[in-house]
């Protein structure tokens, strides 16, 4: 069967561009991950700022084109797509981004971001249609509909408007879900419901995740796969067990090792949790304990 979407090889390399002056940085190298049709899972792809997470994001949705290698939509290169397959693409991969306040129109109520989807790929024949559709989807991730449309977003709560966007992409029925942050700038009580909401998403309507975060323990509780990223190539990858249970390179230990402790005694990750110097020399971080351990 081949495969939804396949990113074989990707690299992207920015600045270079004819200036003496201009230092080429390499974003990310030769990344290669497959996504199949079925059964749908959840890819957390792990690192700090800077490490290529969200480079690799958008090279997946489509909106950069790779310095080098492939991004494969059911077998074609993105470039190739036609108008048609391209509209497909654009309905079938979807994003949910960090700043739940930012991808919002203040001038528009927040009905706005759920009747444009319904509209532009004619999923409605009526304004009826359109509304049950809506508060379907409202619904599903938890939100009351009459405590939510008419609203402006300053209206609502982060973690109100973040769960918009989720119905947002749920109206769509999208086959795969790019999560950009999505719970980092929310508070902490709701980062719970929303990554309960990324669940329901894979088990109860089939759809993959691509989970794009730094918190290493919370990509343990929900993925099947964890990739971790330093300094744009893949360090380390397989399942959350092999990743934090049994971590290889220097750089997931020290990820794991930055996590707090509700319980000092209690070590999270086999006793990965002493950073020493000898490990940041081994890494040649530029990054403090202290940053990590503040999740920035």
């Amino acid at each position: 069967m081949t495969p939804l979407i396949e990113l074989r090889d990707v690299s992207k390399v920015f600045g270079g561009g004819g200036m003496l002056s201009q230092r080429q940085v390499v974003a990310l190298k030769d990344f290669s991950h497959t996504i199949e049709s079925e059964p749908a899972t959840i890819t957390a792809v792990v690192g700090e700022s800077g490490s290529g997470k969200s480079t690799m994001a958008n090279l997946l949705l489509g909106l950069e084109a790779p310095s080098g290698g492939e991004v494969l939509y059911n077998g074609k290169n993105l470039g190739n797509l036609s108008r048609q397959e391209r509209r497909t693409f654009r309905r079938e991969v979807q994003a949910i981004f960090q700043d739940p306040y930012g991808v919002y129109n203040s001038f528009y109520k927040v009905d706005h971001v759920l009747t444009t989807p319904v509209a532009k790929f004619k999923m409605a024949d009526s304004k009826e249609q359109t509304q049950e559709l809506i508060e379907r989807a409202l619904l599903a991730v938890g939100l009351r509909p009459e405590e939510t449309l008419g609203r402006y977003p300053h209206q609502l709560s982060g973690g109100q408007r973040q769960r918009t966007m989720i119905a947002r992409t749920l109206l769509l029925r999208p086959k795969i879900i790019v999560a950009d942050e999505p719970v980092s700038m929310v508070d902490a009580s709701l980062r719970v419901t929303i990554l309960g909401n990324l669940l329901k998403l894979k088990r109860d309507f089939g759809i993959s995740l691509v989970y794009i975060t730094h918190d290493l323990a919370t990509a343990y509780q929900i993925s099947d796969h964890i990739i971790v990223l330093h300094r744009g190539a893949v360090v380390e990858e397989g399942t959350p067990e092999q990743v934090v249970k049994h971590p290889q390179h220097a750089y997931t230990k020290l990820l794991i090792g930055s996590i707090p402790q509700a319980d000092p005694s209690k070590a999270w990750g086999d006793g990965l949790t002493e950073i020493d110097s000898g490990l940041m020399e081994e890494l040649d971080l530029e990054i403090s304990v202290t940053v990590l351990q503040n999740g920035h």
